[in-house]
């Protein structure tokens, strides 16, 4: 695996990984993490094959990748970015998918450059597409507390929140990522969660509808930021869609990693025969 940056168009520095150039074999897939994650979250579940070629580029603000101009942090401008990659390694039409963030990029390089896209895997969406949905609000609380009362006491006020005691109940998995937040480096995180979760993917309900590619949307039960509605909503726009449930990562990890890299797997390697 490589591990490499390039620089967007208007010259900030992002991070990418490759598993490995196209040896006329290997299907290129353009694998999105979610918002405040690494690339490491979705190599966790992406199927061990030698059929599939992951690249993955950690988004400006994200791990070791520059944050840039704070307009520059958008779906919009990941999407774009994300096109400058494949060009950057030339990569002509490639699978294209992610988790939470990473389907939103997903839905709008599908939409917007759908000369670049073979598949796409929408992967625990967050999004339909309206900006500013419910279930991401607790982000926005997350990045005015940080901003406003710092680490400690910033976290100890969330903790005290209604919104968040309902995401505890409903997902303890959501909520311990929110309480991670108050941990990292605070002007990244606060650019990024007041700005990412206020849009959307900037895509419509009838683009949605005409797009003519193989989908595959995944979501898992106990999600409060990535329901199984918000993902059974997209499946039923997208036509021919195919939506897969898989186990809650609250109950049984493991369960959740396996199930994930099996339904990965079943799509990409469909589409290989």
């Amino acid at each position: 695996m490589t591990s490499s940056s390039f620089k967007t168009r208007d010259g900030c520095r992002v991070n990418y990984v490759d598993e490995g150039p196209d040896n006329g074999n290997r299907r290129p897939v353009l694998w999105q993490h979610g918002l405040g994650a690494t690339q490491t979250q979705v190599a966790e579940v992406f199927p061990e094959s030698s059929q599939f070629r992951r690249i993955t580029m950690e988004c400006r603000g994200h791990a070791d990748s520059e944050l840039g101009a704070l307009e520059g942090l958008s779906i919009q401008q990941f999407a774009d970015d994300a096109v400058v990659l494949l060009d950057h390694l030339g990569v002509r039409r490639a699978v294209v998918g992610g988790i939470s963030l990473g389907a939103a990029i997903a839905l709008r390089l599908a939409v917007h450059y759908p000369e670049r896209v073979s598949e796409q895997i929408i992967a625990r969406p967050a999004w339909v597409s309206a900006s500013a949905p419910e279930n991401l609000k607790i982000y926005i609380d997350v990045a005015e507390l940080l901003a406003q009362y710092g680490s400690e006491q910033g976290l100890a006020r969330l903790q005290a929140t209604e919104r968040y005691r309902l995401v505890l109940k409903e997902s303890p998995d959501n909520a311990a990522s929110m309480r991670s937040f108050f941990t990292r480096e605070p002007t990244s995180t606060v650019a990024l969660l007041s700005r990412i979760p206020a849009q959307g993917p900037g895509v419509t309900r009838e683009q949605m509808s005409r797009l003519a590619l193989p989908t595959l949307v995944i979501a898992n039960e106990g999600d409060y930021v990535h329901s199984i509605a918000t993902a059974t909503a997209v499946a039923e726009l997208i036509p021919g869609a195919t939506l897969k449930i898989i186990p809650s990562k609250n109950s049984n990890r493991g369960a959740y990693v396996e199930a994930f890299k099996a339904a990965l797997d079943e799509f990409l390697s469909k589409r290989h025969e």
